[in-house]
């Protein structure tokens, strides 16, 4: 009713009810029509999200151009999710040049406003010396807040920083427990580092088990390395070991859907 009025907020909610199939049919073409209506009244998170359904192609046909503009109007007036997207954009070379500084320009913008995505993605950029000079020491800083949100991709990161021991002191310890704390949101990344942990008893017990339990959860959330590992390991192990590794796999997995 508020979005029949006219009211940018009311229509962009309505939006992304739509948008994610929440107490109506999933369409993304209404969804699209929302937060154009929306958009065009100038409303930040209308033309964000309009932004995105032009990035992946959603409700609409996929343009890379027009997701930039939009994305580009949104952050301007200082949008965190539209200036970690832009940022995105420009990092990968969708819609504009690629240019790693101005990557890490839009990121920045985000992190200091609290966005996890944006603070995650500057530590990336720092961790690979892209668009700023190589810095361990600022990688661990940004994923430190990011993961302090529980923000998956962060803590997975923060705990390869220690795992390897790269801006700060080499904590297997430290480690597990942030590879835990993401690959109970179900981050495959996260889940088969853990497993590597479990398997060579590094700040964990050594359990082959729990090894190719964790493995196995990877590779099936589609992370290749995680499978390779699994069939790598299973060769070294019990038919009986392997049988109740995967049932372990299974019924996480059935928790977690």
């Amino acid at each position: 009713m508020a979005a029949e009025q006219g009211y940018a907020n009311a229509q962009t909610n309505l939006g992304i009810m739509y948008d994610n199939g929440q107490g109506v049919p999933q369409d993304y073409e209404e969804a699209v029509k929302l937060y154009r209506m929306a958009a065009e009244q100038g409303y930040a998170a209308a033309q964000s999200n309009l932004g995105t359904m032009y990035e992946n192609g959603q409700g609409i046909p996929q343009d890379y151009e027009e997701a930039v503009k939009l994305y580009r109007m949104a952050a301007e007036q200082g949008y965190a999710s539209a200036q970690s997207n832009l940022g995105t954009m420009y990092e990968h070379g969708q819609g504009v040049p690629q240019d790693y500084e101005e990557a890490v320009k839009w990121y920045r913008m985000a992190a200091e406003q609290g966005s996890a995505i944006g603070q995650t993605n500057l530590g990336i950029m720092y961790d690979n010396g892209q668009g700023v000079p190589r810095d361990y020491e600022e990688a661990v800083k940004w994923y430190r807040l990011a993961a302090g949100q529980g923000y998956a991709s962060a803590q997975s990161n923060l705990g390869t920083m220690y795992e390897h021991g790269q801006g700060v002191p080499q904590d297997y310890e430290e480690a597990a427990q942030l590879y835990q704390l993401a690959s109970e949101q179900n981050f495959a990344t996260a889940q088969s580092n853990l497993g590597a942990l479990y398997y060579y008893g590094k700040g964990i017990s050594k359990n082959i088990t729990m090894a190719h339990m964790w493995f196995d959860i990877a590779g099936l959330n589609g992370y290749q390395q995680g499978a390779t590992n699994r069939d790598i390991i299973a060769k070294e192990m019990k038919l009986r070991e392997v049988m109740v590794a995967k049932k372990l796999a299974r019924d996480w997995m059935s928790k977690h859907q």
